[in-house]
């Protein structure tokens, strides 16, 4: 699908909203996170998504497809995680090209410890500031735009 290349100023307007209120939540999350002696926020989206996940953990693929990081970030981020003990990498019995990232004790203890201050964060440093319609609106057009995106790979698409 080939879209237009001129862009509304209201659209460019959404846009930098967008990054200018994920830059603003995220760091002021990211400082209540350091200052609580939790982990950081993004070993927290990793840790997230393996407690979500079925026995035994994630293929290394799907967590990086998962998580909001490039897949060469995602495997140093746990192979750093791991170092640490809240997770493993477990090569596949079946075929050995495939790792798993398996959360440990440690990391289920991390995550728990983490979660009330990443939520409250949420609510202080975004959702506080909206009304329930304006989540509402902002929930419904952004998943719009998420599930376009996983619909069709924009970066295969030719120019």
């Amino acid at each position: 699908m080939r879209l237009p290349l001129r862009t509304d100023q209201l659209g460019i307007e959404a846009w930098r909203s967008v990054l200018l209120a994920y830059n603003a939540a995220l760091r002021a999350i990211e400082t209540e996170l350091d200052r609580a002696g939790t982990v950081p926020l993004t070993w927290y989206d990793v840790l997230l998504e393996l407690q979500a996940a079925e026995a035994p953990g994630l293929r290394m693929r799907d967590l990086a497809d998962r998580v909001v990081l490039s897949r060469t970030r995602v495997s140093r981020l746990v192979d750093e995680m791991a170092a640490a003990g809240l997770v493993r990498k477990e090569t596949d019995t079946a075929d050995r090209r495939v790792v798993w990232a398996v959360l440990t004790d440690e990391g289920r203890t991390a995550f728990r410890k983490t979660v009330p201050v990443y939520l409250g964060g949420i609510e202080k440093h975004f959702a506080h500031w909206l009304t329930e319609e304006e989540k509402q609106v902002c929930a419904t057009a952004l998943l719009k735009v998420a599930t376009a995106h996983a619909a069709c790979d924009p970066a295969k698409e030719k120019p």
